[in-house]
């Protein structure tokens, strides 16, 4: 028993990909030596054992026999000259085996009894019985050995083949681009789709460029940030031109040798002419076109040798008439120059984020087949989800079906519709704090952010207040422009400091500075507003060190580009930006201090509202402070007029 251990982990251990020689063990081949041998006892352990055991049994002796006889006990009796035994059937034996009798070589005596008292007897053979179960017993252990015989053989067969196949393409091919996917089904990136119906015009009718000597752009490179819809805008392209479809990732060229990304990119564009026109859609296409000579510690030639591949099927010696490439990411900034010269990638299209018109479209897309409650208004989801993406609205109205199917409602409701934004924007709901310290202090911060927010003239109205727990926030405030911000003016960005800068001036005019937490951290605050703060001084020079831009965007160390770099600016002007960093957000919260302490009375009762509440919406929590306001204006009036 304790060799079947090792044996079985062995059989069913599962091969590891790319090693095609692997090298036997001497533990391995005393295992199979070890199955071998239990296999060839086999038959000899099945074929007699059962044998002995039933004999020792039924057998009775050959005088006990002609007793029997005389005695007219015995109905029949069979005689088997080949085994020299005999079968005795006794009077009134049904359903019981019959006795074995061993004979002698010659049993004249037994003859004439049987003959005398008429007992039925006759002679039968079980040579081939014996010779069948004899072969069955033998096929139990051979057949495994034949079974494992062609798992070997299977398995080097396996090994040779994947090797012959290593340097094909991948690519994911259909020769009727059946997608299910149309330009109906894509919304909220109308200019990409008018950028890109010239291809699929191309493709279903080329008479019309060539006549007035056009030629259609080889490459289109897809560009915008993620879930924007560019995957998607491929998928209805190749659904509208009905023509052969090969489509493949980035990463899906790039091995571990040197020279297999080059021949599956040779694979590939050799399929292609063969089923031109047709196109070829390469997503995440920066994980192949990196920059190259680039790299810290040297490049990496296999992805340098797929790259320079790919640019000569581009635009190489060879024309590749009718092969249309479409390519996206989201990293343009980091592609080789070589691949968007004209002729590769003559034509790069755009597809951002959607604008309020754009969402209200893709909503409606995505609200098609669900069930919707007539008081719902799309409108308003759209204007509330300002910065989503398609795949952000997708999945908001996907998590509310799933929250009416939870609360087994018929139709969703504008109560899913809220909560689903809640969980998209700032996660699961957590369990709501118990009545202490704790949560009132986390109610004032909450209060002042929105306060400060809500009174500052160029900041964004606020959404909804909440004392619920949400992913690793305990309290959260929404604010959701009135319009979409392409553009941010000064005063805009210095309101958004202040009002970041609001939760902890309302904890240190409250409970004092010693009392003062860590929540902005939490939540980043702290680290946004300096990041504004920052930006306003370096990049879009507005301070008084002028109108420079002392830090581009993209600083960060990118495959040692920056790596060795300078700086950009002397130690004198870096002590000037710290110094009217320091100076932005202390006026700032300065600020934020002086609108907690003049509006004290309306923060007290704003947070005795929310902690009894958990929750205020946008439209309460702006009546409050208008009521507020007007109660404070007829107050001052009424002490203006002298007695």
């Amino acid at each position: 028993m304790q060799q079947r251990s090792p044996i079985i982990k062995s059989t069913t251990a599962k091969p590891e990909l790319g090693k095609t020689n692997q090298k036997r063990t001497p533990k391995t081949v005393a295992w199979s030596g070890a199955l071998i041998a239990s296999l060839m006892m086999l038959p000899n352990i099945v074929g007699g054992t059962p044998a002995l055991a039933q004999r020792a049994e039924r057998e009775i002796s050959y005088g006990e026999l002609i007793r029997r006889t005389e005695k007219g006990e015995v109905q029949k009796v069979e005689l088997d000259e080949t085994e020299q035994t005999a079968k005795v059937y006794l009077q009134g034996q049904k359903d019981t085996p019959p006795l074995q009798v061993r004979l002698l070589n010659q049993n004249p005596e037994l003859i004439n009894k049987l003959k005398a008292k008429n007992v039925e007897f006759g002679e039968v053979s079980s040579a081939n019985s014996r010779a069948a179960v004899g072969l069955l017993i033998n096929l139990m252990w051979i057949l495994p050995l034949v079974a494992l015989m062609f798992l070997f053989l299977r398995r080097s067969t396996n090994a040779s083949s994947q090797a012959m196949n290593f340097g094909k393409s991948k690519a994911r091919f259909q020769m009727e681009a059946k997608t299910g996917v149309k330009f109906d089904d894509v919304a909220g990136v109308e200019e990409a789709k008018e950028e890109l119906q010239e291809v699929v015009t191309f493709l279903k009718q080329p008479e019309r460029f060539t006549a007035v000597g056009a030629r259609i752009p080889k490459g289109v490179l897809l560009v915008g940030p993620p879930g924007t819809g560019k995957t998607l805008l491929a998928k209805a392209i190749a659904g509208e031109a009905s023509v052969p479809f090969f489509s493949i990732s980035g990463s899906e060229f790039v091995e571990m040798f040197v020279g297999v990304g080059a021949s599956r990119v040779r694979d590939l564009f050799k399929k292609a002419k063969e089923n031109a026109p047709c196109l070829i859609f390469i997503d995440e296409i920066d994980a192949v076109g990196r920059q190259r000579g680039a790299g810290i510690g040297g490049g990496n030639d296999e992805r340098e040798q797929t790259l320079n591949q790919l640019l000569t099927e581009m635009d190489g010696f060879e024309g590749n008439t009718g092969i249309i490439i479409i390519a996206a990411t989201n990293r343009p900034d980091v592609l080789d120059a070589a691949l968007l010269r004209p002729g590769r990638f003559d034509r790069q299209v755009i597809v951002d984020a959607p604008d309020l018109k754009g969402r209200l479209e893709i909503l409606q897309v995505h609200a098609r087949n669900k069930k919707i409650d007539e008081s719902v208004s799309l409108d308003a989801i759209a204007r509330r989800t300002p910065g989503f993406t398609g795949a952000d609205l997708a999945n908001l109205l996907n998590e509310a079906a799933i929250l009416t199917a939870r609360r087994r409602k018929e139709a969703i409701t504008i109560l899913e519709i809220n909560d689903a934004v809640d969980r998209v924007v700032a996660g699961m709901e957590g369990t709501p704090l118990v009545d202490s310290k704790i949560k009132r202090l986390i109610g004032y911060h909450e209060i002042g952010y929105a306060i400060v927010g809500t009174l500052l003239k160029n900041h964004d109205p606020v959404q909804k207040v909440s004392l619920i727990p949400r992913g690793q926030s305990r309290g959260l405030t929404w604010f959701t422009p009135d319009e979409e911000h392409f553009l941010m003016s000064r005063s805009q960005l210095l309101a958004r400091i202040t009002a970041v800068l609001g939760g902890r001036a309302a904890e240190e005019v409250i409970f004092g500075l010693p009392e003062v937490t860590g929540g902005m951290r939490e939540n980043r605050k702290l680290e946004y507003a300096t990041s504004i703060a920052r930006q306003m001084v370096t990049q879009y020079g507005m301070s008084e060190i002028g109108q420079f831009s002392l830090e581009s965007p993209n600083s960060e160390v990118f495959l040692g580009r920056d790596w060795m770099s300078k700086s950009e600016y002397s130690e004198e002007i870096a002590a000037k930006i710290d110094r009217k960093v320091r100076e932005i957000l202390s006026q700032c919260y300065d600020t934020a201090k002086g609108l907690i302490q003049e509006n004290r009375t309306l923060v007290d009762h704003l947070v005795e509202i929310l902690i009894e509440q958990e929750t205020i919406d946008g439209e309460q929590f702006r009546q409050i402070v208008a009521e507020h306001q007007d109660k404070q204006v007829t107050d001052a009036a009424t002490l203006a007029v002298p007695n």
